[in-house]
Parts: structure tokens; C-alpha cells; sequence
């Protein structure tokens, strides 16, 4: 356990695609509301930045952190040659290589260098079920929470002394000693779960706070994140996803609901960030794996390219960074927006800026940084 204010960072997956022309709103462009005759945020509901860009209304949360000066919004960020398909862009994403085969996860990676002896078997935690691609690597640690007030191993034997016995015939299994590298491998696997169960199961206890997180999934998530943090584990990466932003029908409805429930998460656990006086140990990463088409199909929007992020924290010198790419249809790509910079500067900025790492070899390749980590 470490006492020390560590720099940590939470990623925050928005999955399916998230629809950037309705997010960052560019109301005072005709051309969007020619583009987008049914699927659109209207004028008078833009939360404006300027006379041209505008929050979408259900963001005010993050709108108001970023009036604050909190907030960097990377506009038109993508790679080479976008791929439309879910499964593989999100592992372009994942993986920071867009030409091959990844694998290795880039928070893995960085997990790896901010703790090379694995000495820490909770420097990474998601909170979600399964293990994201971004968080893989052989030999890297990770713990993986489906609900922090009842994670651990046999949660449901009440009595203690039956625990204890569940536990050791656990241990014995997973010792390892004489196994061949893969059961070896698998022993580590299990060792680490057991003794990443124990130390995670004391944060709730631990945990207070005035802050009243929604009831919804990524909400409660982003609470346990907090609890977690608070607790002082030695966690240095988090991660959780929240979607599905695939929105092809009824986008206006989900969306709206998508965004509410996400920009009240975000609000609420930068509340409880500057509660604790944590907002300067943490920044926030908000991600999706491509954008939507710039026309609408007359209820929703389909596969399209560039996006936005968003990077969030008391160190963040808030603003707009890479440039809000043209709708025109002269510069189009193929019906899509082109972008701008690619993902992995904003991933090296906060590699290199923020941890303090090497980022070439983390996300294959050098590239420029934008100035949102203030210095």
C-alpha cells in the first residue's frame, strides 16, 4: 500500500462510436444542418464555446468543468487509412497500431514501466467485466471488477472459517511450484487475484464522501474508481467503458441518455476528486473508437471517422486542441470527416507529460504533443 499522491489516470471508454458532429456541435455552420436534416442539436440548445462550436446540452457537466478551465477537447482525432468496423478499430485503439496485429495493450505497456517488478498487483484496475485489449500484456497484473462491494473470491461463503478453507485449497492449487510454464503461468495469474482481492475489498470501508453518484452503470463505476483512489492502493491506471454509442436509430434519444449518464458520472467524480483534494493527481480520458457519418440516415448515424476526445483534471490547461475538421463536401472523405492528429499524440502527451515515461515505445512510434498537461 503507498501513501505517496501518485499521478494516475482514468480512461473512459465510449463504445460504439460516438457520434462527434452532436457532440462538439458545430451550430453555426448551415452546412450541418443541411448534412444532418433529422439528426441534429438544434441552435437555441447548444451550450457554446464560440459563435461556431457548442457543447451538446446533456454535456452541461462537463461543459461547466471545462468553463472552469479543465477540460481539453481534442478535436479531429483519428489515424491513416480509418477502419469502420468496431472490433477492429477499437484494437487500433487499444493496441496504438493501426497498420498491424497488435499484442500488447498500450496501458499495459505503460502499467509495465510504471511498475516493472510487478510489485504492485493493482497499479492497473478495470472496472468492467473482462480484461479491455488496452490493459494486455504477458505478465502484467490487472485486476478486472465487476462490482467492488462484492468482488473477491467466493463472495458468497459468509462464514470465515469456511472461506479460509476455500481459500487455501485455492492457494494450493495455484502454487505453481513443479507446474509446467503454463499452469506456472497460471499459478501467477491466481496468486495475484487472491492477493488483489484482499487489498481491493478494504476501499468501500474505507470510502466517505458527500458526493451522491447516480445509480447507473457507469456512474456507479466511476465511484468505485474513486473509492479505490481515495483508498490509496498504488493504482496509477483505471479503466471502465460505458455505451453502446452504435447509434444507428433513435440516436437523438439514446444519445441524449448516453451523454447524460456519462457527463453526470464525470461531474460527480470531479466533485469527489476536489472533495478529497485529489483533482490535481488525476486526469480523465474520454475516448471512442470512431465517429459517425456526416450525413444522417433520417433517425440515426452510420460507421464514420473522426472523432473527439476529451482530457479532464485540475492539471489540465483546459481549451480546444487539433482543429475541428471541414464538413464541406469538397473535403469530405467519403462522407466522413478526415482528421487531424493522430490518437497517439494525445495518448503521447499523457504518457510523457504526465507519467513521465518514454512514449515511443509504448505506442510504436514517436509523434508531436499537444500542451494540454500544464507544465
Amino acid at each position: 500500500m503507498s501513501n505517496q499522491k501518485e499521478k494516475s489516470v482514468v480512461v473512459l471508454q465510449l463504445s460504439g462510436g460516438n457520434d462527434y458532429l452532436n457532440t462538439i456541435v458545430p451550430y453555426g455552420d448551415s452546412a450541418y444542418y443541411d448534412f444532418r436534416k433529422s439528426v441534429h442539436i438544434e441552435q437555441d440548445a447548444v451550450l457554446p464555446i464560440d459563435n461556431m462550436y457548442g457543447f451538446n446540452p446533456n454535456l452541461r457537466p462537463i461543459k461547466e468543468l471545462f468553463d472552469e478551465g479543465n477540460v481539453a477537447v481534442i478535436n479531429g482525432v483519428g489515424y491513416d487509412n480509418p477502419n469502420r468496423s468496431h472490433f477492429r478499430s477499437m484494437d487500433i485503439w487499444h493496441t496504438a497500431l493501426p497498420d498491424d496485429i497488435g499484442t500488447e495493450g498500450w496501458l499495459g505497456r505503460v502499467i509495465r514501466d510504471l511498475d516493472p517488478k510487478s510489485e504492485n498487483v493493482l497499479t492497473g484496475v478495470n472496472f468492467g467485466r473482462g480484461l479491455p485489449r488496452a490493459l494486455g500484456v504477458r505478465g502484467v497484473p490487472v485486476a478486472s471488477v465487476g462490482n467492488l462491494d462484492t468482488y473477491g473470491l467466493f463472495p458468497d461463503i459468509q462464514d470465515d472459517k469456511m472461506k479460509d478453507l476455500a481459500l487455501s485449497a485455492f492457494s494450493q492449487m495455484y502454487g505453481g511450484a513443479g507446474k509446467d510454464p503454463v499452469m506456472e503461468f497460471l499459478g501467477q495469474t491466481g496468486r495475484d487475484a487472491l492477493k488483489g482481492a484482499d487489498i481491493l475489498r478494504t476501499a468501500p470501508a474505507s470510502y466517505s464522501s458527500t458526493i451522491e453518484y447516480a445509480t447507473n452503470p457507469i456512474a456507479q463505476s466511476m465511484k468505485s474508481i474513486a473509492q479505490v483512489l481515495f483508498a490509496d492502493l498504488g493504482t496509477r491506471v483505471f479503466y471502465t467503458q460505458h455505451g453502446s454509442f452504435d447509434t444507428h436509430s433513435g440516436e437523438l434519444i439514446s444519445h441524449e441518455k448516453l451523454w447524460q449518464e456519462v457527463a453526470g458520472a464525470v461531474g460527480d467524480f470531479y466533485a469527489d476528486l476536489k472533495e478529497h483534494g485529489r483533482e490535481d493527481d488525476v486526469v480523465v480520458l474520454l475516448f471512442s473508437e470512431f465517429g459517425r457519418r456526416i450525413k444522417d440516415n433520417g433517425s440515426g448515424t452510420d460507421h464514420g471517422s473522426g472523432g473527439v476526445s476529451f482530457v479532464i483534471g485540475g492539471e489540465v490547461d483546459g481549451g480546444l486542441y487539433g482543429q475541428y475538421p471541414s464538413i464541406k463536401e469538397a473535403d469530405q472523405l467519403e462522407g466522413d470527416l478526415h482528421f487531424n492528429n493522430d490518437f497517439r499524440t494525445t495518448y503521447s502527451t499523457i504518457i510523457e507529460r504526465w507519467f513521465g515515461l518514454d512514449a515511443a515505445p509504448i505506442v510504436n512510434g514517436r509523434f508531436e504533443q499537444f500542451d494540454f498537461i500544464k507544465s
